[in-house]
């Protein structure tokens, strides 16, 4: 038996096998006394422990009245091993006590400011080699704890066996565990900054355990071979402001199932559904969050592990072949991203190390009370590199081409969805985050700086502005936002029985008095068919035939308008029932005509969109639009002239809202001459009636609605017109 005194301090070796020392790298491991080398080991699972080196053991001997404590001398400088025994069983293991810190300089200098842009290449758990060793430094922000160990398998789930080593006023803990990797769970466990003990998962790891579990797994996420640099190097332009973007909008989980009901993989998906998003003429996928998160019915909205692909569809480099693929296909990958608030799990954020560390302490600033969620601290150095770091964590180590923020508006506004009394003003007594202001900004100030061809989307449902103008404008500085106005004025529009639409025909048309203040995404997401809102076919007013062509009148006059699109999966075949997570969207029913035309109808919009200028170039410009008729609120008509660039063809649009046929219905032209008629919402292939103008309309010379020429055009019941203007085409 060793005597305690000659190990450490009495209220030391207490600590350490209570689980309280905050400091194990001063007395458990080797260290020096005079020319001689001395370890000390700790594993309350051993009742002999020796140190082989070389294959030559040097017996530890128990520490006197701490048992799980051994001490002793182990001569020469080479690497050792623990070997321990308990009752006929042997066990050798590296000791995490005899490797130096992993962390530099550099990385704790940013750490401590809280400026560390590649914050997920230094915090989380890295499988590497050091000091010739392979295993895992793992490494997490906790500045109040009075202690941090790393637990799994591999330690018994024991929290005294594996102390972090608190790296100076960084906050930051940190420790290198030899021989394990990639797919260990591990979690953190904690000992509050009052005493309390609780176990964590990592708030930058890289992969999680399937839900229910909360562990997170370690991640070997380095090395994926990417294949898509044809596409990285031409995204740029495919993004702007002036080239067609077409969204579609995706929730892995109830995209399609298989065997028996398991949602599909990212390896699947990375055939299927990018196959489907091509032949459909879409430029974009968009995905509903895919951080891990806890609940299925939270859709992904209430991330855990922002850093982690959530696991239900595979491990995170099945997650690269998804993104990859994609590329390779044309098609860019949008991801829906959440800064805006975390659940209260208690293996999530909050309350990390004890105390508020990622969200206020205040409910008032820190409680979400519409979702029962927690709310960043956006004015904390620390929260703010965090969640700008994942930003462009996804972007540079995904190769994803955009985020898509979630809930903007409840970021913005301090008294969002809050009664008086319930909020706390910012510092010059208004309404506005100024905090979560900045970390927007900062965002994506970093990430278009950082990473070329990005695109940003902001879902913001209020009139704030500047949202899509540059950080050095006083803007936001996003890319796009969603254009929620026009979707809710035309939706109320189009859900009404047609003899009274000619009494809310403004719906129609008062977007355009703001549709080039941002640069809009004309957006019928996943929430316009959920919470009882039923799908976008039930929305429709009337029985049968009628629903179908209302909505194929609707998605016309969405491509014709100006703007970018997005639409819901399952809304491009108009699925009769509202969407269900739980299921997959309903393919049956492209069985039945009239579906199939909707899904034919959308594919056709989206080719014509792609192929034709004047319908994107200067979707956010108003040079690239004029109404013909804005106010025929009698017949529910409407008509415009979008333009592209000088050369381009003039494209024309035309909608008949109300169920009555228009047969000669003058119409002003900007120019005389022959006018294909590229799409007819009413056409049989979509299962309309299939009236139309057989196929082109002459406009002659003579004024009507302000245009130089006009036509008498049959305009049909429930549909949209596109006519472009076609000089190889002949007069009739």
């Amino acid at each position: 038996m060793i005597d305690p005194s000659e190990v450490a301090d009495l209220s030391v070796l207490n600590r350490i096998i209570e689980g309280r020392f905050d400091d194990p790298f001063a007395v458990l491991g080797p260290h020096r006394k005079g020319k001689l080398r001395y370890v000390t080991a700790f594993d309350p699972g051993a009742s002999e422990m020796a140190a082989m080196v070389a294959g030559k053991a040097s017996p530890l001997e128990p520490v006197a009245n701490y048992p799980g404590l051994f001490h002793g001398k182990v001569a020469g400088a080479k690497p050792y091993q623990l070997r321990g025994r308990r009752d006929g069983e042997e066990w050798l293991v590296e000791d995490a006590y005899r490797f130096g810190p992993v962390l530099g300089e550099m990385d704790e200098y940013l750490l401590g400011e809280g400026t560390h842009q590649r914050l997920w290449k230094v915090l989380g758990a890295h499988v590497i080699e050091h000091e010739g060793v392979k295993g895992t430094h793992f490494a997490v922000w906790a500045p109040n704890a009075r202690r941090v160990s790393v637990i799994g398998d591999f330690n018994a789930w024991d929290g005294r066996r594996h102390v972090m080593r608190r790296r100076g006023a960084t906050g930051v803990w940190e420790i290198f565990l030899p021989l394990i990797g990639d797919g260990t769970p591990y979690k953190y466990e904690i000992l509050g900054a009052y005493g309390e003990r609780h176990e964590k998962a990592d708030p930058v790891g890289f992969g999680s355990q399937h839900p229910p579990q909360t562990a997170s797994v370690v991640r070997d996420v380095t090395g994926y071979g990417w294949s898509d640099a044809e596409w990285m190097a031409s995204r740029a332009k495919a993004q702007r402001t002036d080239q067609p973007i077409s969204i579609y909008e995706v929730h892995l989980g109830s995209w399609r199932r298989k065997d028996g009901g398991r949602p599909i993989s990212y390896k699947e998906a990375a055939v299927e559904l990018v196959e489907y998003a091509r032949d459909m003429g879409f430029t974009h996928i968009e995905l509903l969050p895919v951080s891990e998160y806890p609940f299925d019915g939270s859709w992904g909205y209430q991330p855990v592990g922002l850093f982690a692909p959530t696991i239900r569809f595979g491990p995170p480099h099945e997650f690269r072949d998804l993104v990859n693929a994609a590329h390779k296909a044309g098609l860019g990958v949008l991801l829906d991203w959440v800064p805006g608030h975390f659940p209260t799990d208690a293996h999530g954020l909050g309350r990390f190390d004890g105390t508020a560390l990622y969200e206020h302490s205040d409910p008032r600033e820190g409680f979400h009370q519409d979702w029962n969620t927690l709310i960043y601290n956006y004015g904390r150095t620390e929260v703010m590199n965090f969640l700008t770091s994942n930003a462009l964590y996804w972007l540079m180590e995904y190769h994803i081409d955009g985020l898509r923020v979630d809930a903007v508006a409840s970021m913005l506004y301090r008294d969002y969805s809050r009664s008086e009394g319930q909020w706390v003003p910012n510092k010059d007594g208004g309404r506005e985050n100024y905090e979560a202001i900045a970390m927007l900004q900062e965002m994506n100030r970093l990430t278009y700086g950082e990473v070329p061809g990005i695109m940003t989307v902001a879902e913001e449902s209020t009139s704030y502005p500047k949202v899509s103008r540059p950080v050095h404008d006083g803007g936001l500085g996003f890319g796009f936002k969603w254009n929620m106005g026009w979707m809710n004025d035309t939706l109320n529009y189009i859900i009404r029985d047609p003899v009274y639409r000619q009494h809310h025909h403004h719906q129609m048309t008062f977007g355009m008095h703001y549709a080039f203040s941002e640069n809009f995404i004309l957006p019928i997401s996943h929430d316009e068919v959920v919470h009882g809102k039923g799908s976008m076919l039930a929305k429709m007013p009337g029985e049968g035939w009628d629903k179908f062509a209302n909505l194929r009148a609707y998605y016309g006059f969405m491509w014709g308008h100006p703007g970018k699109k997005l639409l819901f999966m399952g809304q491009e075949f108009a699925q009769g029932a509202e969407w269900n997570h739980d299921a997959e969207i309903d393919w049956a029913s492209i069985g039945h005509p009239l579906h199939y035309g909707m899904q034919m109808l959308v594919r056709d919009l989206n080719h014509l969109y792609r192929t034709t200028p004047a319908l994107y170039v200067k979707d956010c410009d108003p040079e690239g639009f004029q109404w013909i008729e804005a106010n025929d609120a009698q017949n529910s008509v409407f008509a415009w002239i979008r333009r592209g660039n000088p050369g381009d063809p003039e494209v024309v649009v035309v909608c008949n809202f109300t169920p009555v046929e228009r047969s000669a219905y003058r119409l002003g032209m900007p120019q005389a001459g022959v006018w294909r008629e590229a799409l007819n919402s009413d056409a049989e292939a979509y299962g309309g009636g299939g009236r139309g103008n057989l196929g082109s309309v002459t406009a002659v010379a003579g004024e009507s609605h302000g245009q130089p020429a006009h036509a008498d055009v049959v305009l049909p019941p429930l549909s949209t017109l596109i006519l472009i203007k076609d000089d190889a085409l002949k007069t009739k």
